[in-house]
């Protein structure tokens, strides 16, 4: 599973998940920092990225249009790239089995 970093994140967060999530980026890294976030959406669902944000936009974009792609929504404030780090990597199991289960189109991870 590869996830797709939304601008309000740090491009840090891709190496520091690269074991449990190979093949994420950043919008940063992919040209898509200044792209509207229906854009992003749009560029996720068609590459199989899962979106990670830290604000509801893309939240609503998929209660509108669907799923995929889905989207990890974190919920920790105004928290370190460590802690977010952490809160990926401690949850990397249950964010893959909700997201293969295909059951719901957003995973809020809170911390």
């Amino acid at each position: 599973m590869k996830l797709l970093f939304d601008q309000n994140l740090s491009y840090r967060l891709v190496a520091k998940v690269s074991d449990a999530f190979p093949k994420s980026a950043h919008v940063a890294a992919l040209n898509l920092d200044k792209a509207s976030d229906y854009n992003v959406w749009e560029f996720a669902k068609t590459n199989g990225f899962v979106i990670v944000t830290k604000d509801s936009d893309f939240n609503d974009l998929t209660t509108y249009h669907g799923f995929p792609p889905h989207i990890i929504w974190l919920r920790s404030g105004n928290s370190s790239v460590d802690k977010n780090a952490e809160l990926l990597l401690r949850h990397a199991m249950q964010i893959q089995s909700m997201i293969l289960s295909n059951e719901t189109g957003i995973v809020e991870v809170i911390g």
